[in-house]
């Protein structure tokens, strides 16, 4: 098999893994606070980081390297699980879910903006449609969800994009575990300290489901998939393999519906269902 099918498998099973974040956030937010949570999942990954590169004695990235390392780590690190934590206080884990058919879009634009990629117009095409069938999806179901909850969807999908085309057109260089295994040394300086800080003073009233989400968000969502996500976008490309993201709503509405007893209504499989084969079109024109 040749770079861009392992780039595909990588990339698909990365997918597999990020599907179950939502819901995992979503059972972690209701024992935990969305601040601690985000800077607890970020110093435990973290720690794990450590861990792997005294191992296996990585070299520092370079000096050039540091700013993309750290747009990484305010994008997937820090803003997205901050964002989305924040928006699911609001919003429904199947809900927030049907956001993630933007990022594609997203991680397509920041490959051109920042990886240099160049694209064919029926690629935008397909892009574009999927993403308008997902807005115009959130607009129709607005009036019974939080206006608040949208907007932090849209911009945890805008930074994680940036977050996304960054660290793969790194890893290129450092390799796909190294760039997140360094964006989250990074932010543990920060992460850390607030961890400590926003700590609660019990744990007692917290379930036994929280805890599993938190650690299913620290060592999956924050570290594990990251190494097969970004090895994926790096060897079968950013904006192409970027696209499998659209299948990540089907995974994820199955889970939610599975661990949190939510209901799905027939709008929401009928756009996740259109948004998917937008994914094959651009797919086609992506090469």
């Amino acid at each position: 098999m040749n770079r861009i099918g392992h780039g595909w498998i990588n990339g698909f099973i990365g997918v597999l893994i990020f599907s179950a974040s939502l819901p995992a956030t979503r059972v972690a937010v209701m024992g935990f606070d969305p601040i601690f949570l985000t800077s607890v999942r970020a110093t435990i990954a973290a720690l794990l980081a450590l861990v792997l590169l005294t191992i296996n004695r990585e070299k520092r990235p370079d000096r050039e390297q540091i700013v993309p390392l750290i747009i990484v780590t305010f994008g997937v690190v820090i803003g997205f699980p901050l964002l989305t934590a924040l928006a699911l206080q609001h919003i429904t884990a199947s809900y927030s879910i049907v956001f993630i058919g933007l990022l594609p879009l997203s991680t397509a634009i920041f490959a051109v903006l920042r990886a240099g990629e160049q694209l064919r117009k029926p690629f935008w095409v397909f892009s574009c449609l999927g993403s308008l069938l997902v807005a115009g999806f959130a607009m129709t179901q607005g009036v019974d969800t939080s206006p608040l909850g949208n907007i932090y969807m849209v911009a945890a999908i805008i930074i994680c994009g940036l977050g996304y085309a960054e660290g793969a057109k790194l890893s290129r260089i450092l390799g796909g575990w190294q760039v997140i295994s360094w964006a989250l040394i990074l932010a543990l300086p920060a992460m850390a300290p607030l961890a400590i800080y926003t700590m609660p003073d019990t744990f007692v009233d917290v379930g036994q489901a929280s805890w599993i989400g938190l650690i299913y968000v620290s060592v999956f969502s924050m570290l594990i998939g990251f190494v097969f996500w970004y090895r994926g976008l790096a060897q079968g490309g950013i904006a192409a393999v970027g696209q499998l993201q659209l299948l990540q709503p089907f995974f994820g509405l199955v889970l939610a519906t599975i661990l949190l007893h939510e209901p799905i209504g027939w709008a929401t499989l009928a756009v996740t269902t259109a948004v998917v084969l937008c994914v094959f079109g651009a797919k086609h024109f992506s090469r």
